[in-house]
């Protein structure tokens, strides 16, 4: 156990991540986080949070937290905690307005090594999103790009998922702790244990145990930007957190790319009036590569029929998703002919159900 790093840990949880109070401390008290926690820091406290506590609330809330009980649940889920002072601290994160203090890590601290790039959405998600993320963020990986996101439903949850179907790394930042508990979404608990399993991290500045806020979520954004050498919006309604995060991006003089999309969907509305703003258009991965004189790697799926029905429906699927009922009436195969040879292609990876009913060929 890392003595000091046990008094900052306890003292995170205290001021739940507010980093000019911790930078503060830190340049009072030396360093010396067991000294800091151990003085009387009500008035001090009081003044960085600007929340109408007492101190005595302020005593009652320090004296339920017990350093060494808060470092074992760090332990006993295998939570690392660097600081800004660190060499394993991210590079680009250093040079970004307000940089978190500190940052808890599950996974290894080599996940940005590489060159990082997020990928950031909405979590209403359409049909359109679901085909354009893993289109592009497939090849982003396997030219070299560990892939940042923010672990949502929707976009976010596509872009880590195509990261690792690449065989690249990739980082989710949280607004939450990042202890099982307290990760948000829990839906996506299994995915953020496959990212930590497969070389990459997820990291958050906020304590194990805090559970997101309408404030901690805007400002982890500021950390998927910061780690990034840029950012693409891939569908964004024109207030979310994809629109701050790119707006996080042009503050630290990071790239800005953005999918175009339907002037009549509101999921749009956000990307498209980037591009309006001058952000770059993507339509695909080497609009973005061209940028950092990257080349693409792509991996082109030679996907042949082994039957006639196949034959049929890889032809319908050429050129854009169907239905199985498009697909019925357009090949003029019988409804159990369809879905036999359609589940019979699906496990064989060469369509992906989009859900809805609609297929598109596997990328």
């Amino acid at each position: 156990m890392d003595a000091n790093l046990k008094f900052l840990n306890a003292i995170n949880i205290f001021i739940s991540a507010r980093v000019d109070a911790l930078q503060s401390l830190h340049d009072l008290f030396g360093g010396d986080w067991e000294k800091a926690w151990h003085s009387n820091l009500s008035r001090f406290v009081q003044k960085e949070i600007g929340e109408a506590k007492t101190p005595a609330d302020l005593g009652r809330l320090k004296k339920a937290i017990d350093p060494n009980n808060e470092w074992r649940k760090l332990e006993k889920e295998r939570i690392s905690l660097i600081t800004i002072l660190d060499e394993e601290y991210p590079k680009l994160l250093c040079h970004i307005p307000c940089p978190p203090f500190l940052l808890y890590i599950k996974g290894s601290t080599e996940a940005w090594q590489n060159n990082c790039f997020a990928v950031v959405g909405t979590r209403a998600l359409s049909e359109y999103g679901k085909r354009a993320a893993p289109h592009i963020v497939l090849d982003l990986a396997r030219a070299g790009f560990t892939i940042v996101s923010g672990l949502a439903t929707g976009i976010d949850t596509l872009a880590h998922k195509s990261a690792l179907e690449a065989g690249a790394k990739t980082i989710a930042v949280l607004g939450t702790g990042i202890d099982e508990r307290a990760l948000y979404p829990q839906l996506n608990l299994p995915l953020a244990r496959k990212i930590v399993e497969k070389g990459g991290a997820v990291i958050s500045e906020y304590a194990p145990g805090t559970h997101g806020t309408k404030f901690s979520f805007p400002q982890r954004n500021r950390i998927i930007s910061g780690l990034s050498k840029g950012v693409l919006v891939v569908e964004a309604d024109h207030i979310s957190g994809a629109i701050i995060t790119a707006k996080c991006a042009l503050e630290q003089n990071r790239d800005v790319f953005a999918l175009p999309g339907s002037i009549f969907a509101k999921t749009s509305e956000g990307a498209n009036n980037l591009i309006q703003k001058g952000a770059k258009l993507v339509a695909c991965a080497d609009d973005i590569l061209e940028e950092y004189g990257l080349e693409s790697k792509k991996v082109k799926k030679i996907i042949r029929a082994e039957s006639p029905e196949e034959e049929k429906i890889l032809t319908v699927l050429a050129d854009e998703p169907a239905t199985a009922d498009d697909i019925i009436r357009k090949t003029g195969l019988t409804a159990p002919q369809a879905n036999a040879t359609l589940m019979i292609m699906e496990i064989g990876k060469k369509i992906k159900n989009l859900g809805g009913g609609r297929f598109v060929l596997y990328e």
